[in-house]
């Protein structure tokens, strides 16, 4: 299971820059998670200044 981003998201990229995958990308209104490219190596979470994205 990948992890996911909530609606506290602010869309300001940072999560996609460091994914190292590019499984992150920008969707409507947020960033959205690709499941099944997602490494689960939590680099994005690590990097959210919102905390918006949660562990599976």
């Amino acid at each position: 299971m990948a992890y996911t981003i909530t609606d506290e998201c602010v869309a300001c990229g940072t999560c996609a820059e460091e994914c190292p995958v590019g499984a992150i990308s920008e969707g409507d209104g947020k960033y959205e998670i690709d499941a099944d490219a997602c490494l689960e190596c939590g680099s994005c979470a690590d990097a959210c200044p919102t905390g918006a994205i949660e562990a599976p």
